[in-house]
């Protein structure tokens, strides 16, 4: 896994990060929010913590995003869904893969987790529900094609990134085809996404789920909570992830 080269269907070379753990049955892998990359610091920590624990980590940056090939103008959840059913199409059939998401790329695991069943368990960071509504409010008043994401010439907003996150216009209804597994975490303080997007996610999941909110967290968490996060997360997996 460290040296794969895992291409998306536009032949696009995702980068990646890969941490081993002692139970080489497993994966978890990690998919980062908008504007983020495999190396934000909650990707980083998460994976060094649960690797540290025996789980194998796998860190991932999304087409247009980080070190990967593509334009971040070209970059939207539908594309970044393709992207991590590449990624999923080479583990080995024999390796239990778990997914864990941060805001839109929590939004891309409920997408696919509803139809994919390759991954076993589903963990949600700060997630995603109603991307209509995201769009609107962060970037209401900037022009797709002139302005930028939160004023930031390096991550220009593109129309089809508005169009795709209007067309989808929320996941709850995917995630009521969820019937993996499913750990929600939210931190109360979130102003990016509200914590109403994970109450209403697991309000809508069938399968086994747990609630966790951080209180006083905020959207991409902080060194504080990283650790009951770890925690959570390897209660979580060794329930669900395990032999």
């Amino acid at each position: 896994m460290t040296s794969s080269v895992i291409k998306n269907p536009s032949g696009e070379r995702i980068d990646l990060s890969f941490h081993p753990g002692t139970n080489r049955e497993a994966l978890v892998i990690f998919g980062h929010g908008v504007t983020g990359n495999k190396d934000r610091p909650l990707m980083v920590a998460l994976a060094e913590g649960l690797s540290a624990r025996g789980w194998p980590c796998l860190r991932i940056s999304f087409a247009g995003n980080g070190e990967s090939d593509g334009r971040f103008e070209e970059c939207t959840i539908t594309k970044e869904t393709a992207d991590l059913q590449a990624v999923l199409g080479v583990v080995p059939n024999c390796v239990r893969v778990a997914y864990a998401g941060h805001s839109m790329g929590a939004a891309v695991g409920v997408l696919t987790a509803a139809n994919e069943r390759r991954i076993r368990a589903l963990i949600s960071l700060a997630g995603m529900a109603r991307t209509a509504d995201f769009v609107e409010r962060e970037f209401g008043d900037v022009v797709p094609g002139v302005g930028c994401m939160w004023e930031d010439e390096t991550t220009p907003l593109s129309a089809g990134f508005v169009a795709d996150m209007k067309s989808i216009g929320e996941v709850l209804q995917a995630a009521a085809s969820v019937t993996q597994p499913w750990l929600l975490v939210h931190g109360s303080e979130d102003d990016v996404v509200p914590v109403q997007d994970g109450h209403d996610a697991y309000a809508a999941a069938r399968g086994e789920k747990q609630w966790l909110e951080i209180e006083g967290a905020g959207h991409s968490f902080d060194e504080t909570s990283y650790l009951k996060i770890i925690d959570a997360m390897d209660a979580w997996l060794a329930v669900h992830l395990g032999a």
